[in-house]
């Protein structure tokens, strides 16, 4: 791709980054400046990312940041957003994804303050998300003093890895005392994910208010509700 095409590529990608930074708000996901999307050009290794404690209010598609896959500014007026480290590890590691967000929505959060995985207790979760959400351990003193960010990338990629879960029927995951991390195939599915995440976060909580012995779904109606949407024998929606 000759250069004046590279740069349209990513002046649209910019586009579409802000566009799903924007939704945060919308959907009442973020508190002032605490959230961020990014999306990746990965024939490039470039990946575009909210500027940091930029109001939302006062972006625009060009205030947008391109950092490289280590993590370092390669254009934008402003720094990028202090999460960017945990943003280029989890590229690294999950090369399926296109989006990644971060937020500090209130219910997936209070989960993750808590240090709880969030379970699947029903057919909502399971429609997108298979099996829990899972919650990682806290970064030690010395992972907290060296690189926090990254290593918090790191924490959550081999949390996955140890577990044997997949981060694409899996795309979400909670940072013990911190927020959630969510992912897709580009920004605008990270942030659905995101949604999904936040609502089911709290449709759990209120389960175990209801009934604090409830039981997970049983993992026959997990497998229908996931299956039906996903994979080769999906069935939901229109063709």
């Amino acid at each position: 791709m000759d250069q004046a095409g590279g740069r349209k590529v990513l002046e649209k990608l910019k586009k579409e980054v802000y566009e799903a930074n924007m939704l945060l708000p919308k959907f009442g996901l973020v508190t002032f400046t605490w959230g961020n999307v990014s999306g990746i050009d990965r024939e490039k290794g470039l990946f575009v990312i909210k500027p940091s404690g930029v109001a939302y209010e006062a972006l625009r598609p060009e205030d947008m940041v391109v950092v490289d896959l280590d993590g370092n500014t390669v254009e934008g007026k402003y720094k990028p957003s202090s999460d960017t480290p945990t943003h280029a590890v989890l590229y690294n590691r999950f090369r399926g994804i296109g989006g990644i967000v971060h937020t500090h929505s209130s219910w997936a959060t209070s989960w993750a303050q808590a240090g709880r995985d969030v379970p699947c207790y029903g057919t909502t979760h399971a429609d997108y998300i298979y099996g829990p959400i899972p919650c990682v351990r806290n970064l030690t003193e010395d992972e907290i003093k060296e690189a926090y960010e990254r290593n918090t990338g790191i924490l959550i990629a081999d949390e996955f890895e140890q577990r044997g879960c997949d981060y694409n029927a899996v795309p979400a995951a909670l940072c013990k005392n911190h927020g959630v991390f969510t992912w897709g195939t580009n920004a605008d599915e990270a942030v659905h994910n995101a949604v999904v995440t936040e609502e089911v976060a709290k449709m759990a909580a209120r389960c175990e208010m209801i009934n604090p012995s409830a039981a997970p779904a049983p993992k026959e109606l997990q497998d229908k509700h996931y299956y039906r949407k996903h994979g080769a024998d999906a069935y939901y929606g229109q063709p």
